[in-house]
């Protein structure tokens, strides 16, 4: 391979790394959020899908991208929500549900959606970034989706508000010490239903852009399973809205070796590669869970809720 067809393969990378890692820095920010108030929702797969395919239509209808995001984020909050009023009631498993939520918001997105698949909705915008440079490759590659900066800095707001502000203190209570929070007179199931709600809220604007940006289209199977590997990659970032930004970019990365390599004439084992994205959710899990130690930066309450 040519120096020039390398540089084209990097940049190629990289501005896969931001287009596919989008929805991942959504729905593990929303996941993060969501486990920090010590629930777990497995159930961000059929948000991911039910919002992917609610702003999409959203924005069929009204001819706004805008609007369809913001009906996304609703979308997959209602979801949420759903799910963590199923969760605060008696004896009731977070694992069982977030699976019942699973199914029930992929078969209702696979039914809505059905007069969806055809028409072409209005796509969220890009900004431009690389119009400086000759070279296609890099105006590609610094193609940014307008969302992507909007997840940054939510990234970076909710890393402050976890450590600096009284909410993100009763977050974190809830999730470390039920009883503690209790004693100073918060409501645990409150606090959790409220954190659940945001973190689908969030997790529906990777749906939007999933639909709404790339691929830009609504299908059936368009998630690919990236709500599910959302809450791989929230264990690998250690509960850290920040780290999930990185853990968010370098699975967009392992998702773009696939087709940056066929954009430069491989084309020999792209269905190998287009599975490095689960290969590493595997070898993350093996890794870092184990039945005699904690994992570090774990909410407390995550390892008792279902017992």
């Amino acid at each position: 391979m040519s120096a020039t067809h390398l540089l084209d393969l990097l940049l190629a990378i990289v501005g896969g790394a931001v287009r596919v890692g989008t929805p991942f820095l959504f729905v593990s920010l929303g996941e993060c959020l969501t486990e920090k108030s010590g629930r777990i929702n497995l159930g961000l797969e059929g948000v991911l899908v039910f919002s992917a395919m609610a702003g999409f239509g959203g924005a069929y209808l009204s001819g706004s991208a805008w609007l369809g995001v913001l009906l996304a984020g609703c979308s997959g909050a209602l979801l949420a929500l759903l799910h963590g009023l199923l969760c605060s009631l008696p004896r009731v498993s977070d694992i069982a549900t977030g699976i019942a939520m699973m199914l029930f918001g992929t078969g209702l997105a696979f039914y809505l959606g059905k007069p969806l698949i055809q028409p072409q909705a209005p796509q969220i915008a890009a900004f431009a970034l690389g119009g400086w440079s000759a070279s296609a490759s890099v105006r590609s590659a610094l193609s940014i989706n307008a969302l992507f900066p909007l997840g940054v800095a939510l990234a970076l707001v909710l890393t402050w508000g976890l450590r600096h502000t009284r909410w993100g203190l009763v977050l974190r209570m809830a999730g470390d010490s039920s009883d503690a929070a209790r004693a100073l007179g918060y409501s645990v199931q409150g606090v959790r239903i409220a954190a659940t709600t945001a973190g689908g809220f969030i997790a529906g604007l990777g749906g939007a852009s999933l639909s709404l940006y790339y691929p830009g289209s609504w299908a059936e199977g368009l998630s690919s399973g990236q709500g599910l590997i959302a809450v791989a990659l929230v264990i690998f970032a250690r509960w850290s809205p920040l780290r999930c930004l990185g853990a968010a970019l370098l699975f967009g990365g392992a998702g773009a070796i696939g087709p940056a390599l066929q954009s430069v004439g491989v084309t020999g084992g792209y269905y190998l590669f287009s599975a490095v994205p689960y290969a590493l959710t595997l070898a993350i899990l093996v890794a870092t869970c184990s039945p005699r130690r904690a994992i570090k930066g774990a909410p407390a309450e995550l390892g008792v809720m279902n017992r």
